[in-house]
């Protein structure tokens, strides 16, 4: 029965906030909102709430290394495994604002969650993301939301942005809201199943949560990711496949962990250190792989490199 609510847990978290996201979305068009920002917005913030319903659920559990393991499992596997799938399928040019800009603010978070964790900067004690560091978090992401508006604003990359995710759809009001709860609903009982069930399953395998959060649950959570890199990459969308990861991992920290530290404290373990050194590392490498080409962009021999380094990754952490 654990595996099986395991695996139920992914389904509802999934679906509900599909959900969620499609019911926002049609009130955001009765509105009279652009289909930008509700791309932008609710969509943007929509993907992401996988992660942050098992970090927050985690943590308020008493289990803060399942959930950050889950968004820094997440962002390794957003490089490592999907954009490495993705390339595998099309060669990915990288867009020249993703590759100045916003793969190196995505470096820059992992670095800023990094020295706010291994600082008491506020007076708070040493070995948590406090409160206060994840309002630091969240004014970085707000700094990066101008950015994306800015960006969007000009109009050369908003209907990448938009077409990146599902057609927008409006709906009746009362079938909205039935939608709108039911997506709730599926995100509270998905992410209590993910986490009651991953501490059961670690414990009889005698596997660490950190582990599980950082394989099973991160690989689960980004599977709407991965599944939309590798479609938009088979279709010559090679911009949206590589946006979505690089967004995703943005979103991840300084969103889902800034929010989630700022409702309740994370506590966060010396070895979690070498799981942003991981991040910092594929980052980095992504930089380098689209230097070392004739031009900006990961060929398939390179993607296939992502995917080897990732499962020496898992057998890393196996030893660990």
């Amino acid at each position: 029965m654990t595996y099986i609510l395991f695996i139920l847990g992914f389904i509802f978290l999934i679906k509900g906030a599909d959900m969620l996201v499609e019911a926002a979305s049609s009130f955001g068009r009765k509105l009279q909102l652009s289909e930008m920002i509700i791309g932008l917005t609710i969509v943007s913030f929509g993907t992401s709430l996988p992660e942050l319903i098992v970090t927050i659920t985690a943590s308020l559990q008493g289990k803060p290394e399942l959930g950050l393991g889950n968004v820094l499992g997440s962002n390794i596997a957003n490089i490592l495994l999907i954009l490495g799938v993705a390339s595998i399928v099309r060669p990915l040019p990288i867009p020249r604002d993703t590759y100045f800009i916003e793969i190196p603010f995505s470096l820059l978070a992992a670095v800023l969650m990094g020295f706010l964790a291994n600082t008491a900067l506020f007076g708070t004690s040493y070995g948590y993301i406090s409160r206060y560091d994840g309002l630091v978090l969240l004014y970085f992401f707000a700094l990066f939301m101008v950015y994306v508006f800015v960006v969007a604003r000009k109009g050369d990359r908003s209907e990448q942005l938009i077409d990146s995710n599902h057609s927008i759809i409006t709906m009746p009001t009362s079938k909205a809201i039935v939608w709108f709860i039911a997506g709730i609903i599926g995100l509270y009982v998905g992410g209590r199943w993910i986490v009651n069930s991953a501490g059961t399953i670690a414990t009889n395998f005698g596997l660490s949560q950190s582990f599980i959060g950082l394989t099973v649950i991160a690989i689960g959570t980004s599977l709407p990711e991965l599944v939309t890199s590798a479609v938009a990459a088979y279709r010559g969308n090679t911009a949206i496949a590589v946006g979505n990861a690089i967004g995703s991992n943005i979103f991840n920290i300084l969103w889902v962990i800034g929010l989630a530290s700022a409702i309740t404290p994370i506590e966060f373990k010396p070895d979690t250190n070498h799981d942003i050194l991981m991040i910092i590392i594929s980052t980095s490498t992504l930089i380098m792989a689209v230097i070392a080409g004739k031009r900006p962009a990961i060929s398939r021999w390179e993607g296939l490199i992502f995917i080897i380094v990732y499962v020496l990754y898992v057998l890393y952490l196996l030893g660990r």
